[in-house]
């Protein structure tokens, strides 16, 4: 099968090469002429201009965006538009929010093109382990990516969600288990550091441990293990945590269907506090604790 990828960063350009691997002719694009000339160093089949890139591909077309979500999206598909063709398809397979798919497909349906929303989970590693991939909008632009689903995903590795915005909602949850995972697995490694037992156990060997048939082994487990190897202590990493949106998103989302989701949103607050140097929260607790019960506060430099 023939298909274009724009965004050749660390996630489309693996999927490029996967691809390729597969069997298919997959072109390339990216603004980044660096980004363009590392995929032609490597082999693939990359264009120098959007104008080039549609240019070598033949209808009906099949465009897979990997950028990210929002602004860089919306002004690439400006940009497709007028130089796609009735019955093209555009697969956005970055982290966008489902409610734009809705916008999006609503508008690029009425310009007669196809819209469909992918959820890739699969990171750095799926060059070598393939992309779990969960898809939406409409079915027979399912059944036409099949092909390409088909080498992306490791077996058994790709779903059909529903219509439009399906395969963004299920990637938002599935994102959403992630930080309460991560969250989990932090805090359990915390409370071994501050305990007496914890200092004669490698952290590293605790991970791989866990991962021979207890029930909370998982691969985020044998990610930890490797992190470990590399730095028993973490002693040069900082404890900043961004996020990406989706944990956002699916708090919101919660909160309008009335969900409780107590572990995901924590999670999600404690990666904004991880960004405070000193919280004033934290201050106003102190203040209080001195105003009512006199007990004792820090103060000048922390």
């Amino acid at each position: 099968m023939e298909a274009g990828i724009i965004g050749l960063g660390r996630m489309g350009l693996n999927m490029a090469r996967r691809l390729k691997q597969g069997g298919h002719r997959i072109i390339g694009f990216d603004r980044s002429g660096e980004a363009v000339g590392a995929a032609r160093k490597d082999g693939l089949e990359a264009a120098s201009s959007l104008e080039e890139f549609v240019s070598k591909l033949a209808s009906p077309r099949v465009v897979w965006i990997m950028l990210p979500e929002g602004a860089p999206v919306d002004s690439t598909i400006d940009a497709l538009k007028p130089l796609l063709a009735a019955g093209d398809m555009i697969v956005d397979g970055g982290n966008s929010y489902y409610k734009d798919d809705l916008r999006r497909a609503d508008d690029l349906s009425s310009a007669g093109l196809v819209y469909m929303d992918a959820g890739v989970s699969g990171g750095i590693w799926g060059l070598k382990e393939g992309y779990c991939t969960m898809i939406g909008g409409p079915k027979a632009g399912f059944e036409k990516l099949k092909p390409l689903l088909e080498t992306l995903a490791p077996p058994g590795g790709y779903m059909y969600c529903g219509a439009s915005g399906a395969g963004h909602f299920v990637k938002m949850v599935h994102n959403g288990i992630e930080y309460g995972m991560m969250e989990a697995y932090a805090e359990g490694f915390e409370l071994l550091k501050a305990s007496p037992y914890g200092e004669g156990i490698k952290n590293s060997e605790l991970s791989r441990l866990w991962n021979q048939g207890s029930v909370v082994r998982s691969w985020l487990l044998e990610l930890l293990e490797d992190a470990f190897e590399k730095e028993e202590g973490l002693d040069s990493i900082k404890g900043y945590v961004e996020d990406s949106g989706e944990g956002r998103w699916m708090v919101k989302e919660a909160v309008d269907l009335r969900v409780a989701l107590p572990a995901i949103t924590e999670a999600l607050m404690r990666r904004f506090r991880s960004r405070q140097d000193e919280s004033f929260a934290e201050k106003v607790l102190a203040a209080l604790r001195q105003e009512f019960g006199g007990h004792a506060v820090r103060r000048g430099a922390k």
